[in-house]
C-alpha cells in the first residue's frame, strides 16, 4: 500500500503544483472530485486507467516495474 500512498501524494503535489483543484482536475479527466480524492489519499478503489489520466493530467507519468 506504500506505492498507492506514493502516487497519490504524487498527484496531490503535482495538481497543487499546478494550481487546480480536485474539481477541477476530476472534470479534465472525466471522473468524480470524490475519485480524485479517493487517488489522492490511497483509499478507495479508482482503476488504474483512472490513476494514469490523474497524473497525465497534472505532467506526471506512471511507469510499471518490476518487483
Amino acid at each position: 500500500m506504500e506505492d498507492v500512498a506514493a502516487i497519490g501524494a504524487s498527484i496531490r503535489r503535482a495538481r497543487k503544483e499546478v494550481g487546480i483543484t480536485q474539481g477541477t482536475l476530476a472534470d479534465l479527466i472525466g471522473t468524480s472530485s470524490r475519485t480524485v480524492h479517493a487517488i489522492e489519499t490511497g483509499t478507495g478503489n479508482p482503476s488504474l486507467v483512472t490513476v494514469a489520466a490523474a497524473a497525465n493530467a497534472v505532467g506526471l507519468h506512471l511507469k510499471a516495474t518490476d518487483a
